[in-house]
Order: C-alpha cells, then structure tokens, then sequence
C-alpha cells in the first residue's frame, strides 16, 4: 500500500471522535455579498518510496435572509513512486431559496473528471426541496429530497445495463442531510451526506459523506483536515466500489 494511503487510513483510526472529513467554511451572511474560501495542501516524501499529493479547492457565497447561492471547486494530484499520476477536478454550484421560514426549494449542478475511477467527465443536474430542521445561529441542519439526473463517459468502456458503452446516462432520487456547526469562537465543524438511488437500476445507488473540522489561527488563516468518502455501488470491472480521502492544509478567508 502506498505510504500516502497508509497515512490516511492511520489518520482515520486516530479520530474515532470525527466523522469522515473536516473543512473550513465560508463566512455567511445575509448582506449579498460575495465571500470566499480557498484551501491549499501538499505532502512529499522521499527515499524508500516518493510520493506527492497536492490538493487546491474553493468556495464562494452569495447569501441574502431568503436565499443562497454556492460555487466550489476541488483539483487533487496524487503520484506514488514509478506509477501514473492522478488527477480528479471537480466543480459544482447550487441556488437554495426559502418558500417559507423552514421550507426551501434548491437548484444544483455538478461536474466531475476522476480518470483513476474510469470517469472521463461526470454531470450530474437536481432540483427539489428541503427543511431546516434546526435553524440557529450556532447551529443549522437541513434535510431535502429531489429528482436529479447524471450522464457519465468513461475513458474505456465500461459494462452497463449488460451492454459495453462509453457513455451512460441515468435518474436518480437526490436524498441528503447537512449541517453546520460553531463548536466555539475558533473552530467549526460541517458535515453531509447523500444517498443517490438510480431510478433506471433497482439496487443500484451512489452515496457521497463529507463533513469536517477546521481551527481558525487568525481572522483570515485556518488549520484544516478533510476526509472525503465515496461509494458506488456499481463502479465498473476493477474497481473499488470505496473510496476514501484525507487530506490537511491551510485556508485563506476572504471576507
């Protein structure tokens, strides 16, 4: 195992108390103005093995008191030793509006290129609604169900439907819940997971679980740790249907 994985899964046996993944969050607030988070890691190793991880993601929001609009963007380069590189990119951006104090309804797209997983690109487009079950300044929680629909290309044809194709397309239920956390003045922690069901294929799902911890050093810089975890349940001939990443950096706040 490549010692950037055995860092990850030792990392992930020493935070029993965390769930799967820790990152900053932008400030929000209700003014309209556009604030941003970008955050950068790396890690390099040498002699008995070289290794290099270099992860750079961002985050903007738009948010007024009825709505809420979100970009993010993520690019990870993974080398170990003598084997090729891998890179993965991926953007995405959603509108949330209140229909009422705790009813919302939600636009979202996304986009992803994860060659190591077969995937030559990957869009995914929803809609639906959601409910903030809980709604505090320290505290926020939401849950929110819709329709989606996803269209893959492969870079080597892959087996769907008992048919070899390059491309595939599918609906999908979009089920999730998120949440957002001010443990104190310095350190915040957010979480979310979704459940994907394709509606062409019964049994067939995706499920995504992101959630996290970040300690703010100054205003502007924080320490970070994330973890991403990602389950298919049908990823293709020689490829694990889990996929797990850690990774800590630093973020730079803009306000």
């Amino acid at each position: 195992m490549p010692p950037t994985r055995l860092l990850a899964t030792a990392c992930l046996a020493a935070l029993p108390l965390l769930p799967l993944s820790a990152f900053a969050q932008v400030t929000v607030k209700d003014d309209g103005q556009w604030r941003a988070l970008f955050t950068a890691g790396a890690s390099l190793s040498s002699g008995n093995s070289d290794s290099t991880t270099i992860n750079l993601s961002g985050e903007a929001v738009k948010a007024t008191k009825i709505d809420k609009w979100t970009l993010n963007g993520r690019a990870l380069y993974l080398k170990n030793d003598d084997d090729e590189a891998e890179q993965r990119y991926a953007v995405g951006t959603r509108y949330q509006r209140d229909i009422t104090d705790r009813v919302f309804g939600f636009g979202q797209f996304d986009a992803l290129k994860d060659e190591p997983a077969n995937l030559s690109s990957r869009y995914s487009v929803g809609a639906g609604a959601g409910y903030h079950v809980v709604k505090r300044d320290d505290v926020t929680w939401d849950v929110s169900a819709g329709l989606g629909y996803t269209q893959e290309r492969y870079v080597v044809p892959a087996l769907q439907d008992g048919v070899l194709r390059s491309k595939y397309g599918n609906a999908e239920l979009l089920l999730a819940e998120e949440s957002n956390h001010k443990i104190s003045d310095s350190t915040t922690f957010k979480q979310r997971l979704a459940y994907l069901p394709d509606l062409r294929n019964s049994g067939e799902f995706r499920a995504t679980f992101d959630s996290g911890v970040s300690v703010a050093m100054t205003k502007r810089l924080s320490l970070t740790a994330t973890v991403q975890h990602r389950y298919d349940s049908n990823p293709g001939d020689g490829l694990k249907k889990n996929d797990t990443l850690l990774i800590t950096g630093v973020s730079f706040r803009i306000d």
